[in-house]
């Protein structure tokens, strides 16, 4: 058995592999019928969810591995392939995709590991999500999968919440997410953390829970318990993470 097929243990306690240690436990957890159960995002079943973030894994390490070998690897042929790739494995035996699942974590910690191990600058070489499409540094990929990992365990909707994130996690978050691409304008506060941030110009201002408004940043209705909200209105809608 090679170390990318071998049962998945953290490496450590960075926050990476702790995440990815609590989200195959849920994973595990899940039965046939759980499985096939709705998830939190809209049109997507858990195994859909799983799926997904099994994928994700996979094609991350693949590009990991093509910038160390010097040969552009791209995240995904297109989105129509992705988003059939995912269909397609979310019908795929409940059994079959757990083991995926922990070989990709297994395989992408070997292939993030390989580029902080390679000389020079491969770090800084830019990874293509898709042919010709939005890219970014090899360096950004453990922040990256952090993110898939820590919001789709709560799009499972097994009991994992936002609540459970960690203050630097939720810091991070927030800061990611007021940086994408928004079609609103509006002030956020947190009324937990010292953090404000404004988006736009203008526009209503926000409060609420930092766990809470960096959980509405991905796109996500609000979440039971750590909703923000604005004393001008209902709350603009983002497109989601």
């Amino acid at each position: 058995m090679t170390p990318s097929e071998a049962p998945y243990e953290s490496a450590g306690a960075d926050p990476l592999s702790a995440a990815a240690r609590r989200l195959i436990e849920s994973v595990e957890a899940l039965t046939d019928k759980t499985w096939a159960g709705p998830s939190l995002l809209p049109g997507w079943t858990r195994g859909h969810v799983v799926a997904h973030l099994t994928l994700n894994g996979e094609a991350l390490a693949a590009a990991l591995i093509g910038v160390v070998e010097g040969r552009p690897v791209p995240m995904y042929a297109s989105d129509e392939a992705r988003n059939a790739d995912i269909a397609e494995l979310a019908a795929t035996p409940r059994a079959q995709v757990v083991r995926r699942l922990v070989t990709a974590t297994g395989r992408f910690d070997e292939a993030l590991a390989a580029v902080a191990a390679a000389p020079g600058q491969v770090a800084e070489r830019l990874i293509p999500r898709t042919p010709g499409g939005r890219r970014f540094a090899a360096a950004a990929a453990g922040e990256m999968r952090l993110r898939e990992v820590e919001i789709h365990h709560v799009d499972l909707d097994v009991g994992y919440s936002p609540l459970d994130w960690s203050v630097p996690f939720v810091r991070d978050l927030l800061n990611h997410g007021v940086h994408r691409p928004h079609r609103i304008d509006a002030l956020l506060k947190a009324t937990d953390l010292e953090w404000s941030h404004q988006i736009g110009s203008g526009g209503p201002t926000i409060t609420g829970p930092a766990h809470g408004l960096a959980w509405w940043l991905t796109g996500r209705d609000p979440f039971p318990g750590a909703e923000p909200s604005s004393a001008e209105g209902p709350l603009p809608r983002i497109e989601a993470l």
